[in-house]
């Protein structure tokens, strides 16, 4: 006869924590969109049927429409007065988003050294003195005139829409790194807009809504201002996921997954040249054994193109390394573990017997044409079932059953919103 704890247990029903049951989570992430990204690292994660998330910069594609510019006065104005009044706190975002489009070349290098220094409030006078410098030597014709982008824009040729509409189409995810990797602290609000919304609308013109999810906002940053607007046009920023039930550690941080109260850790790692093969690993492992940790990668140069350019054969063995360990860890995109996890978070389930099945109803009060992810739940089941046929509309699996210290039970996969899940034994 069955333990009472475990008769009692029959038709319960949780969502696990990861998809398919697995312990951890882990992203590949790609910034920049360096060309090099697509012609090494891509057939690799292709031979392997790995997923990934590439963070492109929009507006160096070939047939984009929207390119860099700023958005305000005319800057022959600005120009000018900056020849009597110094940069100060009321006219410095104005003259560092001018900066760039200024009509020469080499001020990008100014205005992102420029940016980085006013993030520091302790920095501030020295991102002013950058500022005054530019623009005296704009004004004393010190640079050739034109239009120079930064070196990031620059690695990326070689790609076009096409390409990455083919990835998409292969599962990859294409997301948005704004349209010319701004260093947006420097930036004014309208600039800051400009930048993420038109990048969103060009890749939404190019590939599709659903690749309109996700963004990094370059160079990692976690700016207050800049993150409030950019939560208002990305569902999800890998900068910065402010969900009460998230802990995140960005990858400057030497914290690890410890204790956490939270349900969920985000862990971001950035793999550059001096990284060992033997860390690489252990962070996979980590991810592995902690339950509740989604190790996201981060990685920028490949084959000698790009920031901290790693070698194809170092990322050949890594990447195979993950795929061994996929019996431990879900890899997944960054959009799809986002999506994962909250629908996890706002999902609903109820359970009832009826005439021997168990049904089972999962909700949740997301927006349906966004979180769309199927989730894996775990139902417990008589112990006499040898295996169990679940139907949920038109879409119907056998499972196997497997047991643990409450009893029989089943993982599988279910569709929230999409009617009522029916288990019955076999």
């Amino acid at each position: 006869m069955l333990a009472k704890s475990q008769e009692s247990s029959i038709g319960q029903t949780k969502v696990t924590e990861w998809q398919y049951g697995k312990n951890g989570a882990v992203s590949i992430t790609y910034d920049d969109g360096s060309f090099h990204q697509f012609t090494f690292a891509l057939p690799i994660m292709e031979r392997l049927k790995l997923p990934a998330t590439f963070f492109v910069i929009t507006g160096g594609i070939p047939g984009s429409k929207y390119h860099g510019q700023f958005v305000g006065r005319p800057v022959k104005d600005i120009i000018s007065e900056s020849a009597t009044v110094p940069t100060n706190d009321q006219n410095f975002l104005e003259r560092c988003s001018a900066g760039g489009y200024l009509g020469y070349e080499r001020t990008i290098p100014y205005v992102t050294k420029a940016a980085g220094m006013y993030d520091n409030p302790k920095r501030k006078e020295q991102a002013f003195k950058v500022m005054d410098e530019l623009y005296k030597k704009v004004r004393n014709g010190d640079f050739a005139p034109g239009y120079q982008p930064c070196d990031e824009v620059l690695q990326e040729n070689g790609s076009t829409w096409d390409d990455f509409r083919r990835y998409g189409a292969e599962g990859y995810e294409i997301a948005s790194h704004s349209i010319t990797h701004a260093s947006m602290p420097g930036l004014d609000s309208v600039n800051i807009t400009y930048e993420l919304e038109k990048s969103k609308e060009e890749i939404r013109n190019q590939m599709g809504e659903r690749y309109t999810f996700s963004t990094e906002v370059p160079y990692g940053y976690e700016n207050e201002r800049v993150m409030k607007i950019a939560y208002k046009i990305y569902p999800a920023l890998r900068n910065r996921m402010p969900e009460p039930w998230l802990k995140e550690i960005d990858r400057a941080s030497r914290e690890t997954p410890g204790n956490s109260t939270k349900d969920y850790i985000q862990w971001q790692r950035g793999a550059v040249k001096k990284t060992p093969m033997s860390l690489l690993k252990a962070w996979v492992d980590t991810a592995a054994t902690k339950n509740n940790t989604w190790l996201v990668l981060v990685i920028h140069g490949v084959e000698d193109l790009g920031y901290e350019a790693l070698p194809a054969a170092t990322l050949d063995e890594y990447f195979q390394y993950i795929k061994n360990s996929e019996d431990k860890v879900w890899v997944a995109t960054f959009g799809d573990v986002t999506k994962y996890m909250r629908e996890r978070e706002a999902s609903h389930l109820d359970n009832s017997k009826k005439n021997g099945k168990i049904v089972i109803t999962l909700t949740h009060s997301l927006d349906k044409k966004m979180y769309d992810m199927p989730l894996t739940l775990k139902t417990y089941v008589p112990a006499k079932w040898k295996q169990a046929q679940v139907q949920q509309g038109q879409h119907s699996q056998q499972v196997e059953i497997a047991k643990d210290d409450k009893g029989a039970y089943i993982q599988y996969q279910a569709t929230p919103n999409e009617g009522a899940v029916t288990v019955s034994g076999m």
